[in-house]
């Protein structure tokens, strides 16, 4: 499995789209082939940071739904919303303690 981590800071006047954005579109991400969890993380110290979090099959499902449409849509939305260039990482999991 493999878990995706991206960071994204967005202008504060752009983060009731983005919101509104993510509500109407998080569904179809999460019922996306190889996709097998979705969150999204708002920051504490800095509210115009938010996170998601997901969890994919393999490398190659998520490449798949970066390469997809639905991705496509997604991110042509959210990109000019940005205060900051994203990042994002890709890692596996070690350990989970529920």
């Amino acid at each position: 499995m493999l878990v995706r981590i991206v960071k994204m800071r967005f202008r504060e006047s752009e983060i009731p789209t983005f919101l509104t954005n993510f509500e109407q579109v998080k569904d179809k991400i999460r019922a996306f082939p190889g996709c097998q969890f979705l969150e999204l993380y708002r920051g504490q110290d800095d509210p115009r940071i938010f996170f998601t979090y997901s969890y994919w099959d393999s490398a190659e499902a998520l490449d798949k739904y970066r390469h997809s449409e639905l991705f496509k849509g997604v991110w042509a939305q959210t990109k000019p919303m940005f205060s900051d260039k994203p990042e994002a990482w890709s890692v596996d999991k070690l350990v989970s303690l529920g």
